[in-house]
């Protein structure tokens, strides 16, 4: 389940980044994030959808989007 294209996000680890191109990765990606506010929370229910066949990669790329906005994760991408 692939997002197309891939979301690049910072890491827990200063300066470093990572781009997200799966929605298994971004599920990965979430759990280690420190905040987790409603769009974080809405992005993960979209992610557990798109695994569960009750969702779209699309979908849940659009909420990760929203959710490392929201989260100050965002780098564009």
């Amino acid at each position: 389940m692939w997002f197309q294209p891939p979301v690049s996000v910072m890491t827990d680890k200063p300066g470093l980044s990572i781009s997200i191109s799966s929605v298994e990765r971004a599920a990965e990606q979430l759990l280690t994030w420190q905040e987790s506010g409603p769009k974080w929370r809405l992005a993960v229910a979209a992610c557990l959808d798109a695994l569960g066949g009750k969702g779209t990669p699309d979908q849940a790329r659009a909420a990760f989007v929203d959710a490392a906005k929201e989260c100050g994760m965002w780098l564009g991408g």
